[in-house]
């Protein structure tokens, strides 16, 4: 696996990473999972609760996020990094409203600021790297210039 080549690829792969360890840490030890999230852990579980499945259904989409996420920066897809920015502030707006309305813990909180403000530092890196690819380069100024990277797909 290359390294990221633009800022915005570099917030893609660290959202990618914790996504997929996050998950594989959700299948392993699902516990441990639930109280990071700010949830109970009985030591039982009543007939008819499903927290076990849901976790590991929910485990495993965040472990195959994070390699769709990875799979999106080793092959520098910027489509993909625009479309995050968007889904990524209404998994913000949605995980905030669960939280205000009691339906989450208050530390779930944590998900939703994760969530948006990764959507920022993507959106940001969109901009920086538009910002770095019309730049004059070294021999046009004669100061030292970056590789260039694709941006013609800046956030609009």
């Amino acid at each position: 696996m290359r390294l990221p080549r633009s800022g915005a690829g570099w917030t893609i792969a660290v959202f990618g990473l914790l996504a997929l360890l996050l998950g594989a840490l959700g299948l392993i030890w699902p516990e441990t999972q639930l109280r990071l999230l700010g949830f109970e852990v009985p030591a039982e579980r009543a007939p008819g609760d499903y927290t076990g499945t849901f976790l590991t259904a929910s485990s495993m989409a965040s472990f195959n996020m994070g390699v769709y996420y990875l799979l999106a920066v080793a092959t520098e897809w910027r489509p993909f990094y625009r479309f995050t920015v968007w889904f990524r502030l209404v998994t913000f707006t949605v995980f905030t409203i669960a939280v205000l309305s009691d339906v989450a813990p208050d530390r779930f909180f944590g998900v939703a600021a994760w969530e948006g403000l990764g959507a920022v530092a993507t959106a940001v890196g969109l901009w920086w790297d538009a910002r770095r690819a019309t730049a004059p380069t070294a021999g046009a100024t004669g100061s030292e210039g970056s590789a260039p990277v694709p941006a013609t797909d800046a956030v609009r």
